[in-house]
């Protein structure tokens, strides 16, 4: 039980205590007047009268003011239950999507990175072939160079290489 709970039931058992042990004073009748008249009443018993009148309005206000909010916080809590189910969607949507983008990303990527390693190799096989090209021309000409310098020193009377060593 709440501490207000509590409260309010020790409140009621102590008024009702004191309702029973002064009940003579309380319904002692008396001359009461009710603004256009007077009549021979007890006022206590008037008084505990509207008193419970009032208690038992005030209690169905809260009553239904208890079953207003109770039925709005339900209608809260769908809502909000709703719009989390909507977040959750949209969320996944997201998500799906950016995985989509990056898949489609990495495959380009990949496929620029396999463009890419072709296009090297062609350049290195060029470049190796254009190497063996020069270097068969280095080595010609080099061969060349040599054959003319044999060709002026036989001229000149020289044997350019011993007749043993070939």
């Amino acid at each position: 039980m709440r501490l207000r709970t509590l409260i309010l039931v020790v409140a009621v058992v102590c008024s009702l205590a004191f309702v029973i042990l002064n009940w003579g004073v309380i319904a002692a009748p008396a001359t009461v007047s009710l603004g256009f008249t007077t009549v021979q009443a007890a006022p206590g018993v008037i008084l505990l009268g509207m008193l419970i009148v009032l208690s038992v309005l005030y209690a169905g206000l809260v009553s239904r003011l208890q079953k207003t909010l109770l039925i709005e916080s339900r209608a809260h809590a769908k809502e909000l239950e709703a719009q989390r189910i909507l977040a959750d969607n949209a969320e996944a949507s997201r998500f799906t999507e950016l995985r989509n983008y990056l898949d489609a990303a990495l495959r380009q990527n990949g496929e620029r990175d396999v463009l890419m390693q072709t296009a090297l190799l062609e350049r290195l096989d060029a470049q190796q072939a254009a190497f063996r090209v020069a270097l068969e021309e280095t080595g010609n000409g080099t061969a060349a160079q040599i054959g003319e310098l044999e060709d002026r020193l036989e001229r000149a009377g020289y044997r350019a290489i011993p007749e043993g060593v070939r």
